[in-house]
């Protein structure tokens, strides 16, 4: 992981002064830069504005999160609607993590556009469809319900296309945090960590505080050092 390099450049046009918090930092970069096109970040002032940041070298760095937070219910992993179901279809398995995972994969179809804001996990198993968020969210909600703490993890992915933000889950399997993408779409072994939360809501890459913009231009890169590793997707991997 010494040799990867990520980053990304967000392009705003502001139409009133506006404030801003960014989740775009890879956790234990050796090396980063963070450039922006106008003076007196994060308070942007009207017009075009340019965010660009670059990573390289990553070592693990110690993440806190506590076990009781992700047994909770939350705004897209509704844990506490779900029991009945999580417990009929995987309350028998050996290997209930494993067993989630598989049947989110193999039960949705990845379909961009599918989705908003506003989909929670009960949306997306109705629906059958959705995008790393969904998959993401409704592999936790189903974790949950099965009294498995389940969290969600912000990356960067090399490997994925189209190259995103990408989302996917971490569970507490004999206290280490084991990280899960129902997707498939990346190896997990090179993702690297931006920020950690029980779902979305908590790990948004940009959060408008106030003021009033858009955001018409988006680029996100992530190369792995070496070649990509072949990724089972049932083994354990931990995330830096």
């Amino acid at each position: 992981m010494d040799s990867a390099e990520v980053g990304c450049r967000l392009v705003f046009d502001v139409t009133s002064p506006a404030e801003i918090a960014l989740k775009i930092e890879a956790r234990g970069a050796s090396s980063s830069s963070l450039t922006t096109s106008c003076d007196g970040f994060p308070f942007l002032p009207v017009g075009r504005v340019v965010v660009e940041y670059r990573a390289t070298g990553f070592s693990p760095e110690p993440v806190v999160t506590d076990r009781l937070e992700a047994l909770l219910p939350s705004r897209y992993c509704p844990s506490d609607r779900l029991g009945g179901f999580a417990a009929t279809m995987f309350g028998g398995s050996d290997d209930p993590v494993r067993a989630v995972t598989a049947w989110v994969f193999e039960h949705l179809t990845y379909q961009v556009g599918s989705s908003g804001p506003s989909t929670d996990a009960i949306d997306t198993l109705l629906s059958a469809s959705g995008v790393c968020r969904d998959y993401a969210h409704l592999t936790a909600t189903l974790c949950r319900a099965l009294n498995i703490p389940a969290r969600v993890a912000a990356v960067y992915a090399p490997g994925l296309s189209p190259m995103d933000f990408h989302l996917v889950v971490e569970t507490l399997l004999d206290g280490e945090w084991r990280v899960w993408d129902s997707t498939r779409l990346a190896p997990r072994q090179t993702l690297i960590r931006i920020a950690t939360g029980r779902d979305a809501a908590d790990v948004a890459f940009a959060t408008t505080l106030s003021g009033a913009l858009t955001l018409p231009e988006l680029e996100i890169f992530a190369v792995a050092a070496g070649d990509l590793p072949f990724d089972d997707h049932t083994s354990l991997v931990t995330l830096p």
